[in-house]
């Protein structure tokens, strides 16, 4: 079955291309979730709107994404964490507790977007990359600081 993509998709290919797919696929999923529109000849004419479109929503993500970028560099988070002797730190920082400490500023981010190589397991300054879109990634100060007791 031949379909028209209405958006990027990873492994299938980008909007407005003409792709091949098994027909369940393409009719119970790809067509089903408004992903993709059958390729008949009044839709192979209309490639350009699509495309139009897509752009369109696109410029606009990408706005916005800039938007969120400046707040998130703009902000600095502090997680307090327990510690022990010579300031070892009991636990680790998380990309969830990350995501939480920027909620409670106001700025909302998927923990899976927030790309730690692996868990912050010291005292000091971090900056900590935050993916807000496919190509826009914030970079997140966070500094890691021992709980008052």
């Amino acid at each position: 079955m031949k379909v028209i993509l209405r958006e990027d998709m990873e492994n299938l290919g980008k909007c407005g291309e003409i792709i091949d797919v098994a027909a369940g696929y393409g009719r119970n999923f790809l067509i089903a979730r408004n992903l993709a529109i059958p390729a008949t000849r009044g839709n192979v004419k209309a490639i350009d709107e699509i495309r139009k479109q897509k752009e369109m929503r696109d410029r606009k993500h990408m706005k916005e994404a800039e938007r969120v970028k400046a707040r998130i560099e703009k902000a600095s988070i502090m997680a307090e964490v327990n510690v022990g002797e010579e300031d070892k730190v009991f636990g680790s920082v998380t990309a969830s507790m990350i995501s939480e400490l920027l909620a409670k500023e106001g700025i909302t981010v998927d923990r899976r977007n927030i790309i730690l190589e692996e868990p912050i397991k010291s005292l000091g300054v971090f900056t900590v990359p935050v993916k807000i879109a496919s190509d826009v990634v914030a970079s997140l100060k966070l500094w890691v600081v021992k709980k008052s007791s």
